[in-house]
């Protein structure tokens, strides 16, 4: 076998042995989320290099220009090869940055998940030392003790001693008001009597002295018009 051969066993052997340890344990979500963002922040600084880059090849492009071609022209070949990896990085950040963001997702939805299923353990563990028979007889106990303690209320503020219809003691009161008004009457004299002669008529008023002077003035106007 050729050294070659041993080289490439070699490799694929330990190749396997680390995919095998790696499947037994594997990363946890943190720890892939926290390798992609490492590896983000390396690309982003690979675009702010290659950005400056280029800027400087177009800057030599246009310093040679017309005089030196073969200058100009390589520095462009070189601005053309640098803007290719730019825009290979850009594909790849944005296919990390997805799955960065899948990753997050899916860890966020784990633990909600997780956190959901304590509190359905925990609620059925609460659920199970309580009986509905008890509970029915309970809520029952204590409606049952809201009427005694509703009656004893009612007895509380009930009124002690005689009660007396307040229609009566009304009318006793207009009675003796009555009785009153005929004493007072008695005391009096009595009602006036009515006189039995016609009275006499009320003379007709005489005219005001300002009604006869309209009247004379009256005249004087239509002894006038004629």
């Amino acid at each position: 076998m050729s050294k070659i051969s041993k080289l490439f066993k070699g490799s694929s052997s330990s190749s396997s042995k680390s995919k095998h340890h790696r499947s037994k344990g594997g990363p946890s979500p943190q720890e892939a989320i926290h390798k992609l963002r490492e590896t983000e922040e390396m690309l982003t600084k690979k675009q702010e290099y290659l950005e400056k880059r280029i800027e400087q090849e177009i800057a030599i492009a246009k310093k040679h220009g017309t005089k030196n071609k073969r200058a100009a022209l390589q520095a462009l070949k070189r601005k053309k090869r640098l803007e290719q990896q730019l825009t290979q990085i850009d594909g790849t950040l944005s296919t990390i940055e997805f799955q960065r963001e899948a990753l997050e997702n899916s860890h966020t939805n784990t633990e909600v998940l997780k956190n959901m299923g304590y509190a359905a353990k925990a609620m059925k563990q609460v659920h199970e030392n309580m009986d509905i028979d008890k509970i029915d007889d309970l809520m029952q106990d204590i409606t049952e003790q809201q009427d005694v303690a509703q009656e004893i209320s009612e007895a509380i503020s009930r009124p002690f001693g005689e009660t007396f219809d307040e229609d009566e003691l009304l009318a006793e009161l207009a009675e003796l008001e009555q009785e009153d008004l005929e004493e007072n009457l008695k005391t009096m004299g009595g009602l006036p009597s009515v006189p039995s002669s016609r009275l006499p008529s009320a003379r007709p008023s005489q005219p005001t002295k300002k009604r006869v002077e309209d009247d004379d003035d009256m005249r004087m106007l239509a002894s006038w018009a004629t």
